[in-house]
């Protein structure tokens, strides 16, 4: 049975997710800020500027007209970047009508309040059953029907799991959850340990450090959570291990790709100045770092990556910093 969709934000992920569902029959409009991606996409079935070289199932709409792409829709999904979904969704709400699925792709941490995007949407979408939608996930690997595993974490189990049956194809799996909190964690903070990732990678270290920081940088993700109220167990799983593992090591990762600049010497500000995709690990590590301070408990790795981004730390330094930290158990009982 069709569904009529409403995808918000055209980026490579929203493109990769509104072009699954259009595959599958789903009637699917998908909102983009850029006036040439909408122009591209109905045209030409292409988004060359964030999906290059990927023809886009005809079937697809996209629009520059919110209120557009919202009308009539029975679920929709959020895939704006974090700092614009408070202003997106705000202009959305009142087209949401009550216990619509609102199924958020993004990983992000507000850096001004400190709320994940599931706090966000209490506060202006209070209407609509909130569904966090992560795991380990390139785009451009979905597109290319690679098999991936997700998970689709919700309070509401008819939404999760209508939400599990909308996504879900022979490739692409959806576990459902009601772990919201440990789901958006885990996807956020990731993109912070995949900027260390790539810091490491590009200063020519090898194996023995990357593994000691997918370990310690679980661990503090693991942390946070567990003083946010998230299940630790969550963190054991797709979005918290396995998007972690997928980040930190995979050449396709954005924030893998700044770490990697970071540690050449390139500034955060020379980087975004070349790039037009959203880096969500920096903001979060930001965010990171002031919940950390907020609830007394350590995340130094995080805490290393903002001061390289913001306060013009040596990358190297960071790493003797963290090296030189007080001796302590890992696990003692």
């Amino acid at each position: 049975m069709s569904t009529r969709v409403a995808v918000l934000g055209a980026g490579s992920w929203g493109t990769t997710l509104a072009n699954l569902l259009a595959k599958k029959g789903h009637a699917v409009r998908l909102w983009a800020y850029e006036d040439e991606v909408v122009e591209s996409i109905n045209r030409r079935h292409l988004n060359d500027v964030f999906l290059a070289d990927a023809p886009l199932d005809p079937r697809l709409r996209a629009t520059g007209d919110l209120a557009e792409a919202l009308d009539g829709a029975e679920s929709v999904c959020c895939v704006v970047p974090s700092h614009v979904v408070r202003r997106v969704l705000g202009d959305a709400s009142a087209a949401i009508p009550a216990d619509t699925p609102l199924v958020c792709a993004t990983k992000g941490i507000e850096t001004d309040t400190l709320e994940l995007m599931s706090d966000v949407a209490a506060e202006v979408v209070p209407q609509a059953a909130f569904v966090a939608l992560s795991g380990p996930s390139f785009a451009r690997e979905v597109y290319d029907n690679q098999p991936t595993a997700v998970v689709a974490a919700s309070t509401s189990i008819v939404a999760a799991e209508s939400t599990q049956r909308l996504f879900s194809t022979p490739a692409f799996r959806v576990y459902s959850a009601s772990d919201v909190v440990g789901v958006e964690l885990g996807g956020s903070l990731k993109n912070t340990m995949a900027i260390a990732a790539g810091v490491l990678e590009g200063l020519g270290l090898g194996n023995n450090p990357r593994a000691a920081l997918i370990t310690r940088g679980l661990a503090e993700m693991t942390r946070l959570g567990n003083a946010l109220g998230a299940d630790p167990h969550t963190f054991a799983g797709l979005a918290g291990m396995g998007d972690l593992i997928l980040t930190c090591t995979g050449a396709l990762s954005r924030n893998r790709q700044l770490g990697v600049a970071l540690a050449l010497g390139t500034t955060l500000e020379e980087y975004r100045a070349t790039h037009r995709t959203v880096a969500e690990g920096v903001n979060t590590a930001q965010a990171a770092a002031r919940l950390a301070s907020r609830h007394g408990i350590e995340m130094p790795i995080a805490q290393q990556v903002a001061a390289v981004l913001f306060e013009g730390a040596s990358p190297r330094d960071c790493i003797q910093v963290l090296m030189e930290r007080t001796l302590k158990a890992e696990r003692w009982k």
